[in-house]
């Protein structure tokens, strides 16, 4: 498949690069800063320059699937949040509209379905990935929307728990590493049940194919 990823010099986007091409895929991966293309190349991408923030439309021709990695990060301001994760977001669904792209992934986040019961601190991240998934839905692309909870750096152990609303408990307590994210995002090329689905995920003990496999067939 021809995939464009944008984030792809995020700590996300760079290990699902990795697997994409591995897996014997053509991968386009935006960046914003022409210095990282060796770093890109070396993944086995092709690095492509563009701007979530001012430019309008993306390099999409040909491209069969989209991924959506990017964020603005925990330290940047509102309005730098905003411009990213939600208006860059929603750019990206259009333009993959425009460009008859076959499917969209975005990676969300726990807590993006009703932003108003998050942290204060994180009520900004939160709406602007609750309307940025909101715009995807109804855009007419066929999506995946992965909510991963707390991210972090421990490696990966294929296992998971996916949920279309994970227990209390588990959205608090629970944290998933980036490589089994990365792994999952992966593997909904792959998984077909995964089509038009928004689930929440967790590191567990459920192999990664089989947990998104246990998704219910349609969803609420």
């Amino acid at each position: 498949m021809k995939i464009f990823v944008a984030g792809a010099h995020g700590n996300v986007g760079q290990k699902l690069v990795k697997i994409l091409a591995k897996k014997g895929h053509t991968v386009k991966a935006m960046i914003r800063d022409n210095a990282q293309s060796d770093e890109i190349k070396n993944l086995g991408a092709e690095p492509v320059v563009a701007d979530l923030e001012k430019d309008k439309d993306f390099p999409l021709e040909g491209i069969d699937v989209v991924y959506f990695c990017a964020g603005s990060g925990g330290k940047t301001g509102p309005d730098k949040t905003v411009a990213v994760d939600q208006k860059g977001a929603i750019k990206l669904v259009d333009s993959a509209y425009e460009h008859k792209v076959s499917k969209f992934i975005m990676v969300s986040s726990i807590g993006a379905d009703d932003p108003n019961q998050g942290p204060e601190e994180m009520k900004t991240y939160l709406k602007a990935k609750h309307e940025a998934d909101k715009e995807l839905k109804f855009s007419g692309l066929a999506y995946t929307i992965l909510r991963p909870g707390a991210l972090t750096d421990d490696t990966g152990t294929g296992k998971i728990i996916a949920r279309e609303k994970l227990e209390k408990e588990q959205k608090e307590n629970g944290s998933i590493s980036r490589d089994d994210v990365a792994q999952a995002l992966a593997a909904c090329l792959d998984v077909k049940h995964t089509e038009n689905k928004v689930f929440e995920l967790v590191n567990g003990n459920i192999p990664i194919d089989e947990a998104l496999l246990n998704l219910p067939l349609t969803q609420h």
